[in-house]
């Protein structure tokens, strides 16, 4: 009988998990392998499949379109990095017992919970060049109006400060979370030794803090990486193209074009960039883990 019952008790694991595998695995692993299968086709979404090999990936990357989506991504990349700091930030100031900090707490919180496209029609406006609040304040110090979403030079960076203001209300909540669990014996010893101020953060609490940062960055890139909403609601992509992004670009040549497998070339490149920056950055934590 304890035989019997300690090999329901392995089981038991495997019983409950088994519902959210097969979930995973059919609606997650089957749609990714099935995109990198038709990116071997030209498939206009309707008729027959034409199988081409590695056609739309040469066609891909000779596509001047294709670079400038790429390196629009980029950008996001780098510029995404600071929502992780700046989050950080706005929750140390926020982690204070003092009156009235909710009501401050649930401003910043506010962008986290309002949806993207509402979040690009508020920046759109903003930067509207005969209303926006933007040019009103530039003009204040004398400068012209600037049309940032007409501006090839300038529309990306526009549409990342917009994506930039929900992306730290939430690395600030990840923070705000983990600042709530810190150990407090391991600050109270800290400050017998004399630790404060920066030696505090450096030494005590940011190593504590490592499962909110790497949530923070890993959920950052994945974000600017499949950004869409806003480029979408913002600009469609323009103007001529210079603020599209590889995410936009591949719904673009899906839908618009009707080239279902050019799209899912591009899906499948878009992937393999979020997998190899993702197994860096696991690569560098566990190292320094270890260290």
């Amino acid at each position: 009988m304890q035989k019997l019952h300690s090999k329901q008790q392995q089981w038991m694991p495997v019983l409950f998990l088994a519902p959210a595998v097969i979930l995973f695995v059919v609606y997650v692993i089957f749609p990714i392998l099935q995109s990198i299968w038709l990116s071997f086709y030209e498939w206009d979404g309707i008729g027959e499949k034409t199988f081409v090999g590695f056609r739309n990936y040469i066609e891909l990357f000779e596509d001047y379109q294709f670079w400038v989506a790429l390196k629009n991504n980029l950008y996001w990349m780098v510029f995404f990095m600071l929502a992780p700091p700046i989050g950080l930030g706005i929750a140390l100031f926020l982690n204070q017992k003092v009156m009235g900090i909710r009501l401050v707490k649930s401003m910043f919180f506010f962008p986290f919970v309002i949806s993207q496209v509402v979040v690009g029609l508020v920046f759109s406006w903003f930067y509207d060049p005969s209303f926006g609040l933007f040019n009103k304040a530039i003009g204040l110090f004398g400068m012209e109006p600037v049309a940032i979403l007409s501006d090839e030079n300038w529309v990306t960076f526009g549409i990342i400060v917009a994506g930039l203001w929900p992306q730290i209300a939430y690395c600030m909540i990840l923070y705000l979370t983990g600042l709530n669990n810190l150990n407090p014996d391991q600050i109270e010893a800290a400050r017998l030794d004399g630790a404060h101020g920066w030696k505090m953060l450096r030494h005590v609490i940011l190593p504590q803090l490592r499962p909110a940062t790497f949530i923070a960055v890993v959920v950052t890139v994945i974000g600017a990486l499949r950004s869409f909403d806003l480029v979408a609601t913002m600009t469609s992509g323009g103007p001529f193209g210079t603020s599209s992004v590889l995410a936009y670009f591949m719904y673009e040549q899906s839908i618009f074009n009707y080239r279902a497998g050019y799209g899912a070339a591009i899906a499948t490149v878009l992937f393999l960039i979020m997998d190899i920056y993702i197994a860096y950055f696991l690569w560098r934590m566990l190292k320094s883990e270890k260290a």
